[in-house]
């Protein structure tokens, strides 16, 4: 019997942020037809006139999709365009096979007046049940009370004994921080970083300030960072799990930029240790 696969995406898609959001949406479906992920994990979505922007992308895919909000950053306050009037923004994951269970859970966020979300979810791969966990984190940097605090509670998520089985854990998202950041040791003690152990080139960099509308305010923690991340554990001690090859996704389609985010891409391969 062939060892189990998957191939995972997270993607920070830029709500309806920057110019020509609806120009985007083909680029973002492009690119997602491209790659051909098994499961994508995806920050800054948008839900408005009954539909999720995951969901649109699913019924084109031929994928199941769930949503979750609120999600960082909030949506702005007045509206800036009426594109923006009623829209909410949260994370969702896209998935090829069912979704079987899933849960929004409030992050700790002491800073701000409203409970941003983890999106938790259970997979249907055919080797078995897959936990998934997508998040999008606090971007200030000045709130590392709340960064760390929400970095360790993915860390438990991703380490909880009720999902060990036949497929790894995942704990995917835009974690805005880099990975040797210490917001992200709570992570960095009990998962391993996909990137790394898919050979991933240490220069990556998922927020680039070469991108026309690239958010320099941000500032160098976050921009010209690798801040969006795939974290993985096990799904059993005797479970050998090997990250094939760690990629970027989200070149210009058409000359758009699809987000100012790059998208990152790993292909899993597992067994047990004594087969």
């Amino acid at each position: 019997m062939a060892d189990p696969q998957l191939r995972a995406m997270t993607w920070n898609i830029w709500w309806r942020f920057g110019p020509r959001w609806r120009e985007r949406q083909p680029g973002i479906l492009a690119t997602i037809e491209r790659f051909d992920p098994d499961v994508i994990a995806l920050q800054e979505v948008w839900a408005a006139g009954g539909t999720t922007q995951a969901h649109e992308f699913a019924a084109a895919l031929g994928f199941h999709a769930v949503f979750a909000a609120p999600s960082y950053p909030r949506t702005p306050e007045p509206i800036l365009t009426p594109d923006h009037d009623g829209v909410q923004l949260g994370v969702a994951l896209l998935s090829r096979w069912p979704i079987v269970e899933h849960d929004a859970i409030p992050m700790p966020a002491r800073h701000r007046s409203w409970d941003p979300v983890v999106l938790r979810a259970r997979v249907a791969h055919p080797a078995g049940p897959l936990p998934i966990a997508v998040a999008c984190l606090e971007h200030a940097t000045t709130f590392s009370d709340d960064r760390l605090a929400q970095a360790a509670l993915l860390a438990d998520l991703g380490t909880d004994p009720s999902t060990d089985g036949p497929c790894p854990s995942l704990v995917m998202g835009d974690l805005n921080a880099a990975a040797d950041s210490a917001v992200l040791r709570p992570l960095r003690d009990v998962l391993l970083d996909a990137w790394v152990a898919g050979g991933g080139t240490p220069e990556a960099v998922t927020l680039p300030s070469t991108h026309p509308s690239a958010p320099l305010e941000a500032g160098p923690e976050l921009v010209d960072q690798r801040i969006d991340h795939i974290w993985y554990r096990p799904g059993h001690e005797d479970q050998l799990v090997n990250v094939e090859s760690a990629v970027l996704a989200g070149d210009s389609v058409d000359g758009i930029f699809p987000s100012d985010h790059r998208a990152v891409v790993c292909d899993f391969r597992w067994r047990h240790r004594s087969a």
